[in-house]
Order: C-alpha cells, then structure tokens, then sequence
C-alpha cells in the first residue's frame, strides 16, 4: 500500500447538551467510504458504547447519531490530516490535529474519553494543551484489538456511562 495524505471529511457530532466526548484517532478506509465513524463491521465500538448505554445497536448512521445526542455524548477524532497506509495506527505520520474548540467552545463538555492507546497519546500531544482537559483512555475496539473480549471491553467503557450520570 502507498502511505497518503488523508484529510478528515467527516463531521463531529455533538449539540449543545454533549457532555462527553468520545475522541477515536483518525477514520478507517472503511468510515471514510461510508462517511461515518466505526463502520468496519468487526469495530466493535457501536456495540460496546449501546451495552455500556442500555440501549439497542444502533444501525444506521442515523441511530448512531441520535445515540450519541439521546444520551449527551460527542463524537470526533484526534486527527484531522495525516499520512496513513490503510487503516492501521501505527502507520499514521505528520499529524494535523483537529480543532476541538469547535466542540469544547459550544457544549459543556466534562469529560474525555479516547478510543485507544493511539488516541491517547495523541490527544495529550496535540490537544490536552489546548483544551485543559485530561482524558481517560480506554482499550481500542477495533477488530486489531483481538485480546480484549466484548465483555471485557465493556466492563473498560462503562466509565462513559458512570460520567454521564448526574
């Protein structure tokens, strides 16, 4: 495969009651054909987050987005532009951070969680310095994270549903 410039083209989703944000690294082959986030079949985050939520899975990009609203959470990536050979973190190179003010500014957002160890280490680069806000990682479920089990993964990602909790 030939390593890219891949500029992000797929809106955040987020509204004025987001009160956490969710923050993957940058959009698979896949969610950047379908325009949307985690849509490589096996990514097991829309199942994982509905569990954690009490909520069906979501199928459509339209449940997915009225998930997200319906239980206040916003959803976006650390990376806006990179160099990516396929999917695979680890071959991202010459990040352009995204600007998280545009959510940060608008909703009173409490909480960071972020989508693996890539994400992490990303967001505490590029983007804690400018947000102030400390994030909490949490296991990747992305089908390359084969050693954690969905049940496993869920136990990791009830802390979204803990910080929505009034």
């Amino acid at each position: 495969m030939i390593t890219v410039r891949q500029i992000h083209t797929i809106k955040p989703v987020f509204n004025t009651e987001s009160r956490v944000l969710i923050l993957g690294t940058f959009p698979s082959v896949r969610s950047r054909e379908e325009m949307f986030f985690y849509a490589h079949p096996r990514n097991r985050f829309w199942a994982v987050l509905a569990g954690v939520l009490g909520c069906p899975v979501p199928r459509t990009i339209q449940e997915k987005t009225s998930m997200l609203l319906e239980h206040r959470i916003a959803l976006w990536d650390v990376v806006a532009g990179c160099e990516i050979e396929g999917s695979s973190d680890a071959r991202i190179r010459g990040v352009e951070a995204n600007d998280l003010s545009l959510i940060i500014d608008t909703a009173p957002v409490r909480a960071v969680f972020t989508n693996g160890g890539t994400a992490h280490r990303l967001y505490r680069r590029y983007c804690l310095p400018v947000t102030g806000l400390c994030d909490t990682c949490l296991p990747s479920t992305s089908p390359a994270n084969a050693r954690m089990t969905q049940q496993m993964l869920a136990e990791s990602w009830s802390a979204v549903a803990r910080a929505l909790e009034d």
